[in-house]
């Protein structure tokens, strides 16, 4: 459906996100928003499964999740009769070496992810899609980070501070481990969690003034 279909001037979105730093990075465009919350994580939610499929692509899953979420959160809006306003939803993961790296389990998960990413060039694939009626579209932001080479004990150290435990390849580059990148290719903010660029132009589509 195009963009035409909706007539009146957006001011608010629903977000379906607990993160915070897509809070902030919506609000630092000036949009409002109202958070929708899951049962449960996501990763708990039965509706919501974000197991990849065997042999999927990275670029498919990330856009396969954040439409998912979008399209269970519009349920959610339905449900709860919530104010009859676009939502957004966003998925954030890592390939490296064609592999799919996700939020770690535990501390040692974290760990080994960190041990692998050292020294090396990993993807973040960030998708985000707005849902609105019977209507959902995404966009896809890929972004390319270095790291540089990484000891154990400052590895140790920074798993220990607990940053990287909720987070995509178990690293945050707003908090300490923006010390571990050496490059970056892409969007900053699409790393972080919420490409601003193709967020807002989706915003834009469903009648967004930013």
């Amino acid at each position: 459906m195009g963009a035409d279909l909706v007539l009146a001037p957006q001011t608010r979105l629903h977000l379906a996100s607990r993160s915070p730093r897509r809070g902030e990075l919506l609000a630092q465009i000036g949009v409002a928003f109202d958070t929708v919350a899951f049962r449960n994580p996501p990763r708990e939610d039965m509706e919501l499964d974000e197991t990849p499929y065997r042999g999927e692509d990275p670029t498919v899953y990330v856009r396969r999740v954040a439409r998912a979420k979008a399209e269970h959160g519009w349920r959610i809006v339905n449900w709860r009769n919530l104010a009859r306003q676009p939502l957004l939803a966003a998925d954030t993961t890592l390939e490296f070496d064609g592999e799919i790296i996700g939020k770690p389990f535990d501390a040692g998960h974290a760990v080994a992810i960190l041990h692998r990413l050292s020294g090396a060039t990993h993807r973040v694939l960030t998708a985000v899609a707005v849902g609105f009626e019977d209507r959902v579209e995404s966009a896809l932001s890929v972004s390319e980070v270095r790291f540089r080479h990484l000891g154990d004990a400052e590895i140790r150290r920074y798993v220990a501070s607990g940053e990287p435990l909720d987070k995509a390849g178990a690293y945050g580059i707003q908090g300490r481990a923006s010390i571990f990148v050496e490059h970056l290719a892409g969007s900053y903010s699409g790393v972080m969690g919420l490409p601003l660029f193709e967020t807002a132009n989706l915003l834009g589509r469903f009648g967004f003034r930013l």
